[in-house]
């Protein structure tokens, strides 16, 4: 079993790797590659550190994440961690000036109900899973509901805050996307090592970084890298509230996929979520007062 801390490194460096290969290609030859290097990342440290701030709050959401899973049940945390959706849409309006209809604000609104539902029927069968195992062991840590609550509304804030931040600052300078992504992955590459080394360094120095690793744990990283690029690119080109229905569409996709491939028997409340997020990306790609201004007489 290979180490999950090494892996989310890895996926950083990777990353890092990736873009270089791309500004290599950009460049055209290996004189332009070490100048834009040189001038763009080494010699600017300080639109690196400027990525701290969101390479920072990732690092707090994913431990918050942790703390409240261990101290909500499944469902709630489920329901509770969909409200980064309106966080995302409020920091947008604050940090970018976006301006949002009230059917758009309905359309976040649906989003969040669908997508509670789609994934309720894998909450339902994880619940099962831990009650079943739970009944085996004489103590179950005590779980503060508090405190899980507060984990996932913080979440849920940095989450929103570092998704604006990141599109904002990728948005308002002229600097390569590719650049940033670099600026983005050296500043990832160190909080995760810092947290493999404060957690894994044990097992790390028995049995080595790679220990466990095979190519589908290779794809996995791979598919992490590549994910953060493409997460990039959308907000580059589109934004972090088209991702929210992107990432929301993508869970039913996966869901008739898994239907095809490992017999997944979705549910009538499946069912109806689905068709709520389909709902909620048709009414948030339309502008029904522009859609029907000049049908309806004034009284």
């Amino acid at each position: 079993m290979y180490i999950a801390s090494t892996a989310v490194f890895l996926a950083e460096v990777l990353k890092i790797v990736a873009c270089l290969i791309v500004m290599r290609h950009q460049q055209g030859t290996w004189d332009k590659f070490s100048d834009m290097v040189r001038k763009e990342i080494l010699g600017r440290p300080g639109e690196t550190l400027k990525m701290l701030i969101p390479s920072g709050l990732y690092a707090l959401q994913n431990n918050l994440l942790y703390v409240a899973l261990s101290n909500l049940e499944a469902a709630t945390f489920q329901v509770t961690y969909q409200m980064k959706i309106m966080s995302t849409a409020v920091f947008s309006v604050v940090l970018l000036g976006k301006s949002l209809s009230r059917d758009k604000w309905l359309a976040l609104l649906l989003l969040m109900i669908g997508v509670t539902l789609v994934q309720s029927q894998s909450m339902s069968s994880s619940s099962s899973a831990t009650t079943a195992s739970a009944k085996d062991e004489i103590l179950l840590a005590p779980q503060n509901p508090f405190i899980g609550f507060m984990a996932v509304i913080t979440s849920c804030v940095s989450s929103g805050f570092a998704g604006c931040y990141f599109e904002k600052i990728l948005k308002t300078s002229d600097t390569s996307m590719w650049v940033r992504n670099i600026q983005l992955g050296i500043s990832g590459a160190l909080f995760s090592l810092v947290g493999m080394l404060a957690y894994d360094i044990q097992p790390i120095m028995e049995g080595g970084l790679l220990q466990g690793y095979d190519w589908l744990t290779w794809v996995v990283v791979a598919n992490q890298a590549l994910g953060g690029l493409l997460v990039a690119i959308v907000v580059k080109y589109a934004d972090n509230i088209l991702k929210g229905f992107a990432t929301s569409l993508s869970i039913i996709v996966s869901g008739v996929i898994s239907i095809y491939l490992f017999s997944f028997q979705p549910s009538g409340v499946f069912i109806v979520g689905a068709m709520i997020v389909m709902a909620s990306s048709y009414l948030y790609g339309i502008d029904f007062s522009k859609r029907f201004q000049g049908r309806i007489k004034p009284l």
